[in-house]
C-alpha cells in the first residue's frame, strides 16, 4: 500500500526557499528590524549603564566587587530585558497583519462551503496575504463559472428531451460527462 512519502506525486523534487518571496521579504525585514532596534537598544543601554558605572565607580570598584560578574549582571540582565520587550513587541504586532487576512479568507471559505460561490475574499489595500485572497476569488471566480456552465448545460439537455431529440440530448450529456472529467481530472 502506498503511503504519501512513497507515491511519486509527493516526491519533493528540490527544496523550493522562493515560495511567496514578496511575504518571506515583508515577514523578515519585520522580523530583522525588531531584532536590530532590540539589538541597538541593548547596546545603548549596556554601554550607557557600563559608561557610567567604570567612570563614577572604577576607583572604588576593585574594593567593593567581588566578581566581575558582579558588575556585569545588571548589565546583562537590562540587555535581556530590552530584548525580551523587542520579542513581545514582535510577538503582539506581527501576527495580527498575517492572522486579520487569514481569518477574513477563513470566513469567506466557510459562506462557499455552506453553498455560495459569490463571496469574495474582500482584504485592505497592502495587507499581506492579498494576493492569496486574490487566488482565492479568481479560483471562486472559475469555479462559478463551470457551475454555470454545467447548469447551462443542464438546460439545453431537459429542451432536447423535452424536444424528443434524444441524440441531442445524448451529446450534450456526453459533453457534460466530459466536463465534469475535466474537472475531476484536474484534482489528480
Amino acid at each position: 500500500m502506498n503511503t504519501k512519502a512513497e507515491h511519486p506525486k509527493y516526491k519533493r523534487k528540490h527544496l523550493n526557499v522562493k515560495v511567496k518571496g514578496e511575504f518571506q521579504r515583508w515577514l523578515l525585514w519585520r522580523i530583522f528590524g525588531v531584532v536590530l532596534l532590540s539589538a541597538l537598544v541593548a547596546a545603548l543601554v549596556l554601554y550607557f549603564y557600563a559608561r557610567h558605572e567604570t567612570i563614577s565607580t572604577f576607583y572604588d570598584a576593585h574594593i567593593k566587587l567581588r566578581r566581575v560578574s558582579d558588575l556585569l549582571l545588571p548589565v546583562v540582565l537590562s540587555g535581556v530585558g530590552v530584548s525580551l520587550l523587542g520579542g513581545v513587541a514582535l510577538a503582539l504586532f506581527l501576527p495580527q497583519k498575517i492572522a486579520g487576512p487569514l481569518y477574513n479568507i477563513e470566513r469567506t471559505l466557510e459562506r462557499v462551503r455552506a453553498g455560495s460561490l459569490l463571496p469574495r475574499v474582500k482584504l485592505r489595500s497592502n495587507d499581506c496575504l492579498e494576493g492569496m485572497a486574490g487566488e482565492v476569488n479568481r479560483t471562486l471566480d472559475f469555479m462559478h463559472k463551470e457551475v454555470e456552465n454545467t447548469r447551462e448545460l443542464q438546460q439545453q439537455i431537459r429542451s432536447a428531451l423535452d424536444a424528443g431529440d434524444t441524440t441531442c440530448a445524448y451529446e450534450l450529456l456526453q459533453r457534460q460527462d466530459e466536463m465534469l472529467q475535466r474537472l475531476l481530472d484536474a484534482e489528480e
